[in-house]
């Protein structure tokens, strides 16, 4: 449509950076903090100023994109996650690395791809949190997995009185961290429970001869709830 503008968005952790495109030739280039906030006053002086329809496309770079969907959201404009590998292999040869260029690549990728673009669902809230968990329990799990090689490897690196000082420490954190996580499983358990569909998907998925809670908690969440994907093809590709 003429009036539609294509808004190609650099996404780090602590700034956005923007370029709008109106057929094909750039309006404007903007910078903003990334923050719920900040991004929805600067989208809307953007509608404001510009009017039409906007499209704003990403690259999906996982926790950092939450603040932009939900600015989004709330000005009520449709945004497209891209593979960020797509969008760069798209794009030909690149020299150096610079976010306002980055912005420009982008939106210059979905003005030439409109055809294809797919447009950003936000997750429900009770997947959303149990995204979240997910993400906190597994860095719980890995700091776990650093401590415990430490008890295994250090006895004979330091005299045997201080390694058992420091065992004993390292054990205490290691049980504390394990009660945390317990609760951050217990806690998914009773989220899942809430929901009659994640309930279903849960129960149909654990069914299944070497899948337990976890990696059926993994395959929910990668997949929206079984939402994101059109056939049983694509999520094996995928995964």
């Amino acid at each position: 449509m003429k009036d539609n503008v294509i808004v190609g968005v650099d996404v780090s952790k602590r700034r956005l950076d923007f370029c709008l495109m109106r057929e094909g030739k750039i309006l404007s280039e903007h910078q903003t903090k990334n923050i719920p906030v900040a991004i929805s006053a600067l989208i809307e002086k953007m509608m404001a100023k510009y009017g039409g329809d906007f499209l704003f496309c990403a690259e999906f770079t996982g926790q950092y994109t939450y603040p932009l969907a939900c600015a989004c959201a709330a000005t009520g404009c449709a945004l497209w996650l891209e593979n960020p590998t797509q969008i760069k292999l798209s794009s030909g040869m690149r020299r150096g690395k610079k976010d306002s260029a980055d912005a420009r690549m982008i939106a210059e990728y979905a003005n030439r791809h409109a055809d294809k673009v797919r447009l950003h669902n936000r997750s429900s809230e009770q997947l959303e949190r149990l995204k979240q968990l997910s993400r906190e329990r597994a860095l719980y799990v890995t700091e776990t997995a650093k401590l415990k090689g430490r008890l295994r490897d250090q006895g004979d690196c330091m005299p045997p009185d201080i390694f058992k000082e420091k065992s004993a420490r390292l054990a205490n954190i290691i049980a504390a961290i394990g009660a945390e996580i317990a609760a951050i499983d217990a806690r998914m358990s009773e989220i899942c429970r809430s929901s009659e569909q994640l309930a279903r998907q849960m129960e149909l998925l654990t069914s299944i001869p070497g899948v337990g809670k976890v990696v059926a908690l993994a395959m929910i969440i990668e997949t929206g709830a079984f939402t994101k994907f059109d056939n049983p093809r694509s999520f094996n590709c995928h995964a």
